[in-house]
């Protein structure tokens, strides 16, 4: 016979209303593990669309997702020749509001050259772009699709494809232009501004500026010795594809990181604190029963192996409700929610040893009842 089933089968109600407010919990730190591991790969999204190995950016910058970089976009011809580059494309990086169906739309507007790198990775819908002006490719995220037209500056864009997945480290969908396109977006003054700057004699300044150069080695080519010969120039800064990840990681995602996983923590410790609380709970509750098995001569690893039992179902029940219910809706989340199967295997080894910790305060009580006590009245 089976203590712990027989027990729980006795206030079976209980005991799954405890299952299900244990689950919510752990379905919280499911989901802040989840929002966490969103941010990184949110962070890393842009940066790796391309598949370049190369990022060239201003002189003493950290990339133009870290910090503003602002090189003339002429410049990629000469990165294209230098020994071991295959091809390099100049992109340019801005965030846009404009309105959309009656509502205010954020996009992270990308500008890149047709035929060269920094497009999108994938077409999910529609096509790629195929006129230097006025197409757009979106992220599906921004809720733009197929043949929608809407206003970025002074000029309407035609969506012609669709693609997945592609936001910035804030969350902003993505949107793909052509590198004219974004430069006038992102250079072009309103009219009057721009009599100001003619009366200033401020006008007709080159529009070739672009926030980087990526660029894409021949299999063979060190990317670190073209990086050296780079900064060489003096006036430019160039970083691998890895270095780019890493200041992106330590540098936009850091503090998320720290916060999420202190918070994370303190989820783990109050769940801790409640199945210990729980399990001593249902002990204290049936002091009298456990008398009266020693007294029958029931040995101590049976009432011992009864509260573990339940400790380990209660636990384990309530970490498979919150898991289900996070895969069920993170979806719906506002940003992105990745859950890897190492950090659920994980979280649940943890929810393991928690319950064992937790158990030992109902077993210490159990340990400590007289026998004599369910003679009582």
């Amino acid at each position: 016979m089976n203590l712990a089933y027989r027990d729980i089968r006795h206030n079976l109600f209980r005991f799954i209303l405890t299952c299900l407010g244990l689950g919510l919990l752990l379905g919280v730190v499911l989901a802040m593990i989840g929002i966490y591991r969103g941010l990184v790969v949110d962070a890393l999204t842009i940066a790796r669309a391309p598949a370049v190995d190369l990022w060239v950016v201003e002189a003493n910058t950290r990339g133009p997702f870290a910090e503003a970089s602002r090189i003339p976009g002429d410049l990629r011809e000469a990165i294209a020749r230098i020994a071991g580059v295959s091809s390099a494309g100049s992109i340019t990086y801005q965030t846009v509001e404009t309105d959309y169906r009656n509502d205010k739309l954020r996009l992270y507007v990308i500008g890149y050259e047709l035929t060269r790198p920094g497009g999108p990775p994938d077409i999910w819908q529609g096509r790629a772009i195929a006129k230097t002006h006025y197409e757009m490719v979106a992220d599906r995220s921004s809720g733009l699709v197929l043949g929608d037209r809407i206003r970025l500056g002074r000029s309407m864009f035609t969506v012609v494809g669709v693609t997945r997945d592609q936001v910035n480290s804030g969350g902003d969908p993505a949107v793909y232009i052509s590198l004219a396109d974004a430069q006038k977006l992102q250079f072009d003054l309103a009219p009057s501004a721009s009599r100001i700057a003619a009366a200033r004699g401020a006008a007709g300044a080159s529009r070739d500026t672009v926030n980087a150069i990526a660029a894409r080695l021949q299999p063979n080519a060190s990317a670190d010795a073209v990086a050296a010969t780079i900064h060489r120039w003096k006036h430019l800064s160039a970083m691998t594809q890895e270095a780019q990840e890493l200041i992106l990681t330590r540098s936009l995602v850091d503090r998320a990181r720290r916060q999420i996983g202190l918070f994370t923590s303190l989820l783990l410790i109050v769940s801790a604190v409640i199945i210990a609380l729980i399990i001593y709970t249902m002990t204290m509750e049936k002091l009298k029963q456990i008398a009266t098995l020693k007294l029958i001569g029931a040995p101590d690893r049976a009432i011992i192996g009864m509260i573990v039992q339940q400790a380990l179902a209660l636990g384990l029940i309530g970490f498979a409700i919150g898991a289900n219910l996070i895969l069920l809706i993170k979806d719906y989340f506002p940003r992105r929610v990745v859950l890897e199967p190492d950090n659920v295997l994980i979280l649940g080894l943890i929810v393991i040893v928690v319950c064992l910790l937790s158990s030992g305060l109902g077993v210490r009580a159990a340990l400590k009842v007289d026998p004599a006590t369910a003679l009582g009245g």
